[in-house]
């Protein structure tokens, strides 16, 4: 110390600075402060800023609090100036009782770096609390013979304050007999004793009044009074005395009421009366009294109330024993309470979060928490733990805190929330453990795309559906939530037969549901491929396609389509041929049908609805062909009108129905003569076309009678001479000559004009054709084709001449379906190829007629030839004349129309030589 006196000035200041901040740096971790006592809410206590070096508004900016276990915060931190501050009314006897010093402790917590430091407050007693005795008044009675200088004790006051504050004095009213002392006791205690200073005299005075004054050493000084009334009495000179001095006993807390802790004894050295002793308990404000009880005749304490020494350590027994007469002895017991393990550990949890999100780094602090043990010593040890496989720890820190972390990423969609358990146990025997609960959400981030279930769909849909119609559904799944989780749907852009795909199907963005926004024709596209993209509502987003493919399915929805017969486009009716020879199973024609439909709904079936005739036809159900059920009667009519039904095997059936004409005839000349008589159908759209016609027809039919009268008078003078040669060369003189007029005539005509008026049965308008003659037939004369004919010039350049048919789409004869085919068939037959043909094939069939009723034929050919030997060769039949229908294609299959033609033509040998018979039977008639 002289070595620093001896410095300069400024060294020993340098030197107070280094010793100041070692100091400082010892105390960095404990703040001490001191207060008095009852000052007022919100008066300075120290500055907090200042000794943490910070600046008083960084104190706040800080997060900074002060965190005490569970009791009433006394003091308050003023974020203005840093300052520490009382928070309300402090009563040093409240929190310290009689205890030398007054000290909380409590913590400040800066929030931002969750730092604690411990504070420590003294608080100071004042003079707030006046000596007070347990009882207002007090009664002793004294023996006349007691002597002077015998000592009473006296009734002490007490004084809940301390230091100078307490008690410190006792005075007593002036008198004459009485005088008082003041003893301390060896706990520091002031004790009164009335003193007698002059000998009594009951019959002078019986009865004493004195007033015992208590006075503390404060500031104001306080006081309290007791009033003592003093009776003598006669003869009883000995107080009780105990054994000892002063008693002490030691009890655990958990010792059960009503147990009996101790037995104070005291005696008397009287006799009788005077040595009756009594114990009583002195009263006091404390709650000592409350919690034992004393026996007055035994002497006995019990306990009354549970102990605690969580709250009291030990308790102060003041116990009186009084003999009869009333003479007294105060003596103490101190009762010592033991700890047991009896209280569990405590958490406090200064500061905790909810949530967490799944991407924060380990070493997160998740909690800050204090756990604190009401006992003492190894029972107040508290150990912190943990269950296992979690991915949490604990740090300890100061003073009992605990820090709560994280020791890895955490992972919402593996667990989205943490309940945590953290377990105290104290070190007692045996211990003791409380549980602490922190529900812990993991917040979502957006690091899982949606997923399908599938990595394709495929979905199926009818044709014709209709528009807005739900297609499909799909669903992803997104682990994550909130939004993250919030699934949008959308269509990638494609395009379908050049149009967007969006045009054909859209998608319901929230229920992934995908809509149909027009029909669809399987006969247009069968397959639909899409891609469907499912995004999340994330911050980046993310998504994930899956591929669907949408198949149509084939409906019902086309009839089928009759290639054969086809409608004519000239609008006439077309007709079939049946020979009067078939036999039953013959081959007429056969129904061509096809189906755009697929499947179940494009295979066909073929019935018959009706027939003019019921039996003679039958259609075969699946291949369409029309044939004879059985052989055909002379009394079956020439036209025979089938109505045919062509059937899908769809749900439900579609049909149609086609109307054939199948004229029955052994010979092209029954067909000519009675084709007439297929009556055009009745349209009230041609009736008016159709009169015209008649009435046009009429008056070329009155013309062409008078040109047919005019022409045989001029013929009549070339007939009269050809019957004189007929007669002359074929020795046929006898015959008249009327019988060959019309003959010769007729021929003589039809070799040089001919002329047809056609009315279509289902036509808008009928036609007139004038073809030129043909002079190719060897049936003319020579005589003949020498005149030119006088139409042929007129109308050659008016009346186009009728086309052949197209050779291209012909089939051969034993290709063609229908009745036309033969076996023996010429390949090169062919039909008349113009109109003025089959004129010139009518003449010579009513020549034929004439020479058969004759007897005789000058046409040539054979029998049962009819004469056409001439144009069409010797075995020229019926059946050789080609069919003039076009090829028929049927899509999708190999077959023709020609495989039933060999069955047809193979019965036409047969069947020949029965057309001739018949033939000849009907020209007779």
């Amino acid at each position: 110390m002289a070595a620093l006196l001896d410095l300069p000035h400024r060294g020993r200041f340098v030197l107070l600075c280094l010793l100041w901040v070692a100091l400082w740096e010892a105390g960095a971790g404990q703040m001490r402060y001191s207060v008095p006592e009852e000052i007022e809410k919100g008066s300075f206590v120290g500055s907090v800023a200042k000794d943490l070096g910070l600046e008083p508004l960084a104190l706040a900016e800080r997060g900074a609090r002060i965190v005490s276990r569970g009791r009433t915060h006394l003091f308050a931190l003023n974020p203005r100036n840093g300052s520490l501050v009382t928070a309300g009314r402090i009563d040093r006897e409240e929190l310290c009782a009689q205890s030398a010093r007054c000290l909380v402790s409590f913590n400040i917590l800066l929030e931002d770096k969750l730092s604690i430091y411990s504070v420590e407050v003294e608080i100071k007693d004042i003079n707030d609390n006046a000596p007070r005795f347990g009882v207002e008044e007090v009664e002793l009675k004294i023996s006349e013979t007691t002597t002077p200088g015998f000592r009473i004790p006296l009734k002490s006051a007490h004084d809940a304050d301390v230091g100078e504050n307490t008690l410190q004095k006792y005075e007593i009213n002036s008198n004459d007999h009485f005088s008082l002392d003041v003893r301390s006791g060896v706990d520091g205690n002031k004790y009164p004793e009335l003193v007698l200073g002059r000998a009594l005299d009951r019959e002078e005075e019986a009865v004493h009044y004195l007033v015992l004054k208590a006075l503390d050493g404060g500031d104001p000084i306080r006081s309290g009074t007791s009033r003592i009334r003093v009776t003598v009495l006669d003869v009883n000179d000995n107080a009780p005395v105990f054994t000892q001095p002063e008693y002490r006993v030691s009890v655990p807390e958990n010792t059960p009421v009503g147990t009996r802790i101790l037995t104070v004894t005291a005696t008397d050295a009287d006799e009788g009366y005077n040595a009756q002793v009594t114990y009583f308990l002195e009263k006091n404000p404390e709650e000592t009294s409350e919690v034992f009880e004393l026996k007055s005749a035994s002497g006995e304490i019990t306990i009354t109330k549970s102990l605690d020494y969580e709250d009291a350590k030990f308790h102060e027994i003041d116990i009186e024993a009084q003999d009869g007469p009333g003479l007294l002895t105060r003596m103490k017991v101190i009762v010592t309470v033991l700890d047991v393990n009896d209280n569990v550990p405590e958490f406090y949890m200064t500061s905790a979060t909810s949530s967490v999100p799944e991407d924060s780094p380990p070493g997160t602090i998740i909690a800050l928490f204090n756990v604190h043990d009401r006992d003492s010593g190894q029972n107040a040890f508290i150990t912190c733990s943990l269950p296992e496989n979690l991915p949490f720890k604990l740090e300890r820190s100061v003073d009992n805190y605990h820090r709560l972390v994280t020791t890895r990423v955490l992972d919402r969609e593996q667990f989205s929330s943490y309940n945590i358990t953290v377990t105290a146990k104290d070190g007692g025997s045996p211990s003791l453990s409380t549980n602490a609960y922190i529900l812990l959400q993991v917040t979502d981030i957006n690091d899982n795309p949606p997923t399908f279930p599938h990595t394709s769909y495929s979905t199926y849909i009818p044709e014709n559906n209709p528009r807005g119609a739900s297609i499909f559904s799909v669903m992803a799944c997104d682990p994550d939530s909130n939004d993250n989780a919030h699934v949008t749907y959308s269509l990638a852009e494609d395009t379908l037969q050049s149009a967007p795909l969006s045009s054909y199907i859209s998608i319901n963005a929230d229920t992934g549901v995908l809509y149909a926004l027009r029909s669809f024709d399987y006969e247009q596209f069968r397959e639909l491929q899409l891609w469907v993209t499912a995004q999340d509502g994330g911050n980046p987003p993310l998504s994930t396609n899956v591929s669907v493919s949408v198949f149509v399915l084939d409906q019902n929805d086309n009839t089928p389509e009759i290639l054969y017969p086809a409608l004519p486009t000239d609008g006439s009716t077309g007709v079939e041929l049946a020979p009067r020879s078939a036999e039953p199973g013959y081959l007429v024609t056969k129904v061509v049908a096809v189906d755009r439909d697929s499947g179940q709904n494009a295979w066909l079936s073929y019935r018959l609805l009706k027939a003019s005739e019921p039996g003679l036809f039958a259609v075969g159900l699946h291949t369409g062909e029309v044939r004879t059920a059985r052989a055909l009667l002379d009394r079956d009519a020439l036209k025979q009108s089938l109505l045919v039904a062509v059937q899908d095997h769809g749900q439900p059936p579609l049909s149609a129905t086609v109307t054939l004409t199948v004229a029955v005839a052994d010979s092209i000349p029954d067909v000519l003569t009675d084709l007439g008589s297929l009556k055009p159908s009745v349209d009230p759209d041609n009736s008016g076309l159709t009169l015209y016609l008649v009435v046009a027809v009429a008056a070329v039919s009155c013309v062409f009678l008078a040109f047919v009268i005019v022409l045989l008078a001029l013929r009549l003078r070339h007939w009269h001479t050809s019957r004189l040669l007929q007669a002359s060369g074929s020795g046929l003189a006898g015959v008249p000559a009327s019988q060959f007029v019309g003959v010769d005539g007729v021929r003589a005509f039809l070799q040089t004009y001919s002329h047809e008026v056609s009315l279509t049965a289902d036509s808008r308008g009928s036609h007139v054709i004038f073809p030129q003659p043909n002079y190719a037939d060897t049936l003319i004369s020579q005589d003949s084709c020498e005149k030119k004919d006088f139409l042929s010039e007129d109308k050659e350049e008016t009346f186009s001449q009728q086309a052949p048919p197209n050779t291209d789409w012909r089939f051969s004869q034993a290709q063609r379906p229908g009745t036309s085919g033969s076996q023996n068939g010429d390949e090169t037959g062919t039909w008349p190829n113009n109109q003025f043909d089959t004129e010139m094939l009518q003449a010579m069939i009513l020549a034929s007629a004439s020479e058969a009723a004759d007897g005789s034929s000058t046409l040539g050919g054979g029998a049962g030839t009819m004469g056409l030997s001439a144009r069409y060769g010797p075995q020229f039949t019926l059946q050789h004349v080609p069919d003039y229908r076009q090829n028929v294609y049927i899509p999708g299959s190999n077959a023709t129309l020609t495989n039933a033609a060999g069955k047809r033509d193979g019965k036409a040998p047969a069947g020949g030589n029965g057309n001739k018979k018949k033939s000849g039977k009907k020209e007779k008639k």
